[in-house]
């Protein structure tokens, strides 16, 4: 054999032999990350059942719905609740930011859209009326899921809590984000210009954060974490995400919170994720109110129906074969 082609055959081997071990050490760290943030919630169980429109969800007396566990894996839409929580000395946090995902793989679409923090309903588990974001900071996680989903009259399969003080580290990992800024404000020493912008993490949370100088208040900071949230999705399955892999799982690991398994993430980055062409927003409508000195978001019962609806047809698609 001569010696030009031994030297390419030992070459192309040794490629294979890295590939092969640098495949081997990222999926190690996926694996070890997504246990690190594997969370199951309490599941309510007393009540009878009616199933909705998620193929085999369904809501109790009791005030709990009963989610799909299996439904990224059966390729099936299914709903997210994402939980960006602030915690504070000597105080267990409230969930200043909630976004409901609705992701459809047959549709190869993603439905996102907030609660308004100030959002007053009952909190399920309190057995009172309070802003929404108050459920987490009395019953955690499972309260605060079960409050959406009586809320919304319909079941959150999955949930996602992320440190929002963490969030800004997230950004930093993934090279910070691009977006595009409606409205030039300051806030907590930042700039925004109006127009495109490139974040870096403090700039991404406090992008994030600003409401009060907004002329949309709440609603229009919620629509700005929707863009963050989407760019930061878009980043992370980038080819430049996949090149900081192993410092984004590391800080995924302390900082999220997650009822999605290691072969259920599998699942969604490399089969669901890339096909998702379109993403869809829609703002839940209401009005500010004070009682007894405290402003709520009121959303009335219709409101509440219109939403619920928009939810069940994005979701009515069936699965695909995996």
């Amino acid at each position: 054999m001569k010696r030009w082609l031994k030297i390419t055959l030992g070459a192309a081997a040794l490629l294979v032999i890295g590939a092969t071990a640098y495949t081997a050490y990222v999926y190690h760290s996926f694996k070890t990350a997504a246990n690190a943030m594997y969370h199951p919630r309490s599941i309510v169980q007393p009540g009878a059942v009616s199933t909705l429109a998620t193929g085999g969800a369904g809501h109790t007396d009791s005030g709990s719905i009963t989610p799909n566990p299996a439904a990224i894996s059966q390729f099936k839409p299914f709903t997210v609740l994402v939980l960006g929580v602030d915690r504070r000395s000597h105080d267990p946090g409230r969930s200043d930011t909630m976004i409901v995902l609705s992701v459809n793989p047959a549709e190869g679409s993603m439905l996102m859209f907030n609660i308004p923090r100030d959002t007053r309903t009952e909190l399920i588990g309190r057995g009172r009326e309070d802003k929404i974001n108050h459920a987490f900071a009395f019953g955690g996680v499972d309260m605060s899921i079960r409050t959406v989903e009586h809320f919304l009259n319909y079941p959150i399969d999955y949930y996602v809590q992320m440190n929002m003080e963490g969030f800004a580290k997230m950004v930093d990992l993934v090279g910070g984000v691009e977006v595009h800024n409606p409205l030039d404000f300051q806030y907590e020493g930042h700039h925004f210009a109006q127009g495109n912008l490139n974040l870096s993490g403090a700039e991404a949370l406090a992008y994030a954060r600003m409401r009060f100088d907004d002329p949309r208040g709440d609603l229009g900071r919620n629509a700005r974490q929707r863009e963050l949230l989407k760019q930061i999705l878009a980043q992370s399955i980038s080819k430049e995400g996949l090149l900081r892999v192993k410092p984004i799982l590391e800080a995924a690991g302390e900082q999220i919170r997650t009822d999605i398994t290691f072969d259920d993430m599998t699942t969604f980055l490399t089969r669901i994720g890339p096909s998702l062409k379109q993403t869809d927003t829609v703002e839940l409508k209401g009005h500010g109110r004070k009682i007894n000195g405290v402003y709520y978001y009121m959303v009335d019962e219709q409101e509440r129906q219109r939403i619920h609806g928009v939810l069940e047809k994005h979701m009515l698609t069936t699965a695909i074969s995996p």
